[in-house]
């Protein structure tokens, strides 16, 4: 395993009384961090501890020390405002008035005024919020996490994310429904169009190895939203979906079957998830879609087209002739959109082999925390 080196600061505290209270103070917020880090890891999504605590690094560019111990009361569950405050011993207005600043920098889930909040897992939740605020530290410390032991959090199943196929890659007519992208899209009001996370991130640390484009997670909605300067056209955003299958990038959702609102489009060397296969050794790190590639050998010239568009390492040429690893396939049909004499295609499991995504949020949460052992 690739690992790097990151200069840890330290507290630089003075002498006398008032270097105490900075010691004293630093240990207090290390204690509010590592219950944060606990009751993150208690939610399904799981946010492993590290050896090296690196994990709590992260958390303080994260969140406040305040924020810190706020969350660190919360849980997976939504609760009352007021019975987060007789938890915390703050009162109702005070609590109501510091998880809205939370709600605000995106650190909670919930609705404030309507009275009920819980706990924002890590990924995909408080991470992914902190677009705006990535900077080389950031992105220094989610490596050395993620090296470090934070990448197990996609071990446990199900899956946080799945595959969707290349929708010019299917057929309409045995297309699963919670497959059609382009459909929901279609059917969607409201679309917004943000830079990936993981692209970012390996740029601040000078290891991307790509030249994808940054600017591809699209967001959506059926309702009308307030327009933001994220804000793009149904047109727009088909174009994208359409652009990032044409360069071959890998469409991945969360992975349920009802209400999904965003697209990732996603390379083997940048996106956490899928470097959970080709770096960190999960070969389960995203669920993969109900579909397999096949390679037509008569028509098959060995150009390794679909070698360099997989993003998993799943295809090879042996005697001139494209060969799929069917158990390291993901199902996303990038060899088939991209294949300049037709020889690759991708068809639909035979349906022994479906495996349906969890109904819901819900049911994904629960399944996730039973397999966990947590409940």
């Amino acid at each position: 395993m690739k690992r790097r080196t990151f200069l840890k600061s330290s507290v630089v505290v003075g002498s006398g009384i008032e270097g105490i209270k900075e010691v004293s103070a630093a240990a207090d917020a290390d204690v509010h961090y590592n219950r944060l880090a606990d009751a993150l890891d208690r939610l399904p999504n799981a946010f492993p501890r590290t050896e090296s605590n690196v994990e709590v690094l992260l958390l303080r560019k994260m969140y406040t020390p305040e924020q810190a111990m706020i969350a660190s009361h919360l849980t997976g569950t939504p609760e009352k405002i007021e019975t987060i405050a007789d938890r915390i011993g703050l009162s109702v207005e005070e609590t109501t008035g510091k998880l809205k600043g939370m709600a605000a920098d995106r650190l909670i889930l919930g609705n404030v005024d309507s009275g009920e909040v819980r706990l924002k897992p890590f990924i995909v939740g408080v991470y992914e919020s902190q677009l705006d605020n990535m900077d080389h530290d950031m992105a220094h410390l989610f490596e050395l996490y993620m090296d470090e032991g934070g990448a197990e959090l996609m071990r446990p199943q199900p899956a946080i994310h799945r595959v969707i196929p290349a929708q010019s890659a299917v057929k309409t007519e045995w297309i699963l429904p919670y497959d059609d992208l382009r459909g929901m899209m279609t059917a969607s009001k409201s679309f917004r169009l943000r830079d990936c996370i993981c692209r970012k991130q390996q740029d601040l640390i000078n290891e991307r190895k790509c030249d994808f484009p940054l600017h591809v997670e699209l967001i959506f909605s059926p309702n009308e939203w307030p327009e933001s300067p994220l804000s793009v056209s149904k047109e727009k955003a088909l174009e994208v979906l359409d652009e990032t299958e044409e360069i071959g990038l890998v469409h991945t959702v969360s992975n349920v079957a009802d209400r999904l609102f965003y697209v990732c489009n996603c390379c083997g060397c940048c996106c956490g998830i899928l470097r959970g296969i080709t770096e960190w050794g999960i070969e389960n790190s995203v669920a993969m879609a109900n579909y397999i590639s096949v390679v037509d050998t008569d028509k098959c010239s060995g150009c390794g087209t679909c070698v360099e568009r997989c993003q998993v390492d799943a295809v090879s040429i042996r005697d001139d002739v494209a060969v799929v690893d069917t158990e390291k396939c993901i199902g996303c049909g990038l060899c088939a959109s991209g294949c300049p004499l037709g020889a690759a295609s991708l068809e639909r499991k035979p349906d022994s082999r479906i495996i349906d995504p969890p109904d819901n949020f819900a049911a994904w949460e629960q399944a996730r925390l039973k397999n966990r052992g947590l409940i």
